[in-house]
């Protein structure tokens, strides 16, 4: 077993934010790769709430390698308490039979800036929510293609579209660039499932937390330029919302697929409401 040091990165709270501890133990399970094989994919599991300020011991096991494929287990550790959990697998490079969905949203960054740019115009407001200051501590530049579902309040379908790409370059390296995507990946998705409801993320209306998450690699993204974020999320019930997606590099290529479980328990007269309806 070896062990690596996840040091505090950019928060939106006290919590660690799971995407920042996703791309971490990916780094540190890369990190035990001696034959050029890279993740495809991810299983992994928050098990309990972290600090944001406090580094997180990363302990890897291999538990299979071969000549094509090695599997690594990583525990994250803060103090004594196991917070986190994952399964990565990493595979040598291959040829193979080849096909994927193309994108369901236009392939148009400029497109959605200047939807964005008219909908702050018109919205003037929006600069005050939290979330702004919050997403600007980010590495990661969010650029959604509905601003309603980002920043709004109002009912909207759980199918959204964000373009994402670094703030500073970050170079070509491949592990590294699959850890900026999974860092990604846990942004601005668990907030699919919330969207029928008319809620969002840090609503006093709602619990909301990542519960596991699943990344599986396609190809390499070069995260210095936009990748278009697709989500959607098919279900929600028992206080539990299923969100997936797929990135979208701009020629259409897709790169990686995402799922998520989130918790989205109701609090307060929102859960007094639901459970009014359930008994009546």
């Amino acid at each position: 077993m070896e062990e690596y040091e996840g040091e505090p990165g950019p928060a939106m709270g006290p919590r660690l934010f799971g995407g920042q501890a996703v791309a971490q133990a990916l780094l540190a399970a890369g990190a035990e790769e001696r034959d050029g094989r890279l993740p495809h994919s991810l299983h992994s599991y928050f098990l309990r709430a972290g600090s944001s300020a406090v580094p997180v011991q990363y302990k890897v096991t291999t538990l299979s390698e071969g000549r094509s494929f090695a599997t690594r287990r990583v525990e994250g550790v803060q103090g004594e308490t196991i917070i986190f959990s994952m399964i990565a697998s990493f595979q040598s490079p291959e040829i193979g039979f080849a096909h994927a969905s193309a994108a369901p949203f236009e392939l148009n960054v400029d497109a959605a800036l200047q939807n964005l740019c008219s909908w702050q115009e018109r919205n003037a407001h929006a600069g005050d929510s939290p979330i702004i200051d919050r997403l600007q501590n980010r590495p990661i530049e969010i650029v959604p293609l509905d601003p309603g579902s980002l920043f709004g309040t109002s009912a909207r379908e759980p199918k959204t579209g964000v373009w994402m790409r670094m703030r500073d370059p970050a170079g070509r390296d491949p592990l590294l660039q699959r850890a900026l995507l999974a860092y990604a990946s846990d942004m601005m998705f668990l907030r699919n499932a919330m969207l029928p409801h008319s809620i969002r993320p840090g609503s006093s209306k709602v619990q909301a937390a990542s519960l596991d998450h699943a990344i599986w690699f396609h190809e390499t993204p070069n995260f210095d330029d936009w990748h278009l974020f697709a989500t959607e999320s098919p279900w929600a019930g028992h206080a539990r919302g299923l969100n997936r997606g797929h990135f979208y590099d701009q020629a259409g290529r897709m790169v990686a697929t995402a799922s998520q479980e989130s918790l989205m328990r109701p609090q307060g007269e929102t859960l007094d409401n639901l459970q009014g309806l359930t008994n009546g």
